[in-house]
C-alpha cells in the first residue's frame, strides 16, 4: 500500500467525494489510495468506507491544522466545500484558502478543486438583470468558489479545476422534485426557459474526478467542466414521466418568480438558474459530454439514473 499514490479525499462521506472514494476503491490495480477525509470517522457512512478498504482520518475545512495533518505524506488531494451547510461565502473562501494551504505545505503533486464560475464576470455588480446578494455576489455559492481559484493558483498548488454541474440528486434531497399539479398530473418547475441545463448524477463527479487523476498531470492547471446530458426542461419532464409513470409537465417561471418562493437560498438559486439560462451557451460549451464520458466511461444518462433513482423521488 505505501507505493501506492494516496489521494486525500475531503468530503469523502459526501456525494462527490464519495464517489471518487468509491471509484479509487473499485480499481484496485490502479496504483492509487482512497484516504477518506470526514469530520466524524465514526459515522456509518465512514464505517463504510474503512470496510471497503479505505483509510479514514478526522478533519474539519474550518481547522487548517486538521487539514495539514490529513493530507500529510499524500500524494493528491479532492477538495471541496459545502456552502449549504452555512450559506457563507465567506467561509468558503477561508476553506478553500486552508485546503491549499494544507496541500501547498504537503507538497502534493496534484489537486483537484471542485469549482464553479464566478458569475460576477459575465454579470458584474452594478448590472441590474439580477439582483446583486450580500452586497457582493450575484450567485453566491458559484462567485466564491470562482474567486477561490486564484488561491490555489497564487500558492503555486497543481491543480486541476473542475466544473460540477446540477445534481440530478437535487430531486431527492433539495426539494426541486415534480410536485402536485392539481389535475392528477405533476409539474417540474424551473427559471429555465428553453435553455438546456448541465446536469449529473452526483457519485459520477467523483468517478469523473478520478479519471482527471489518472490522466497524471495531462490537466494540471487547467479548468475542466464535467456534465452526464445537457437537457431542457421538457426533455426532463418527459424523463420523468416515462420513469414515474404519471404525466408530469415542465414549468417554466422567470427567475424573479423563483427568488420569491421564500424558502432557505432561493435568492441565490434564481439567480443561478437565470445565470445558466441567459448564458446557455457559456455554460454548456465549458461541460463537453464526450470529455466527461472519456474521464468516465459509465457516466449515467438522465434516463438511466432515474431507471435507478426514481422511487426515492417525492411526489408531494
Amino acid at each position: 500500500m505505501s507505493e501506492r499514490k494516496v489521494i486525500a479525499v475531503v468530503g469523502a462521506t459526501g456525494a462527490q467525494g464519495g464517489g471518487l472514494v468509491r471509484a479509487i476503491l473499485g480499481d484496485p490495480a490502479s496504483g492509487f489510495a482512497a484516504r477518506a477525509v470526514t469530520r466524524n470517522v465514526d459515522s456509518a457512512k465512514a464505517r463504510e468506507l474503512a470496510e471497503l478498504g479505505a483509510e479514514v482520518v478526522a478533519a474539519d475545512v474550518d481547522d487548517p491544522a486538521s487539514l495539514k495533518r490529513a493530507f500529510a505524506g499524500a500524494w493528491g488531494a479532492f477538495c471541496v466545500t459545502f456552502f449549504w451547510e452555512h450559506f457563507s461565502p465567506e467561509k468558503e473562501r477561508a476553506q478553500a484558502r486552508a485546503m491549499a494551504e494544507a496541500a501547498k505545505g504537503a507538497g502534493l503533486r496534484h489537486v483537484i478543486w471542485s469549482t464553479l464560475e464566478d458569475t460576477r464576470r459575465w454579470v458584474p455588480l452594478d448590472d441590474d438583470r439580477m439582483p446583486t446578494l450580500m452586497d457582493s455576489y450575484k450567485v453566491p455559492h458559484f462567485d466564491a468558489k470562482g474567486e477561490s481559484d486564484r488561491i490555489f493558483a497564487e500558492l503555486g498548488v497543481p491543480t486541476t479545476f473542475l466544473l460540477t454541474s446540477f445534481y440530478w440528486d437535487n430531486l431527492i434531497h433539495f426539494g426541486m422534485g415534480p410536485k402536485p399539479a392539481g389535475d392528477g398530473s405533476l409539474a417540474f418547475t424551473l427559471p429555465m426557459g428553453s435553455a438546456k441545463l448541465p446536469g449529473i448524477a452526483a457519485e459520477d463527479i467523483g468517478a469523473c474526478a478520478y479519471g482527471v487523476f489518472k490522466r497524471g498531470g495531462e490537466l494540471i492547471g487547467k479548468t475542466v467542466g464535467i456534465a452526464g446530458e445537457h437537457l431542457t426542461g421538457d426533455e426532463m419532464a418527459a424523463a420523468l414521466s416515462n420513469a414515474l409513470g404519471t404525466t408530469v409537465r415542465y414549468q417554466a417561471i422567470e427567475p424573479a418568480v423563483y427568488r420569491g418562493l421564500g424558502f432557505p437560498g432561493a435568492e441565490d438559486l434564481g439567480n443561478m438558474f437565470q445565470f445558466k439560462r441567459d448564458f446557455e451557451d457559456d455554460f454548456c460549451g465549458a461541460r463537453n459530454l464526450a470529455f466527461s464520458r472519456a474521464l468516465h466511461p459509465g457516466l449515467q444518462t438522465f434516463e438511466g439514473w432515474l431507471a435507478a433513482n426514481a422511487d426515492r423521488i417525492p411526489r408531494g
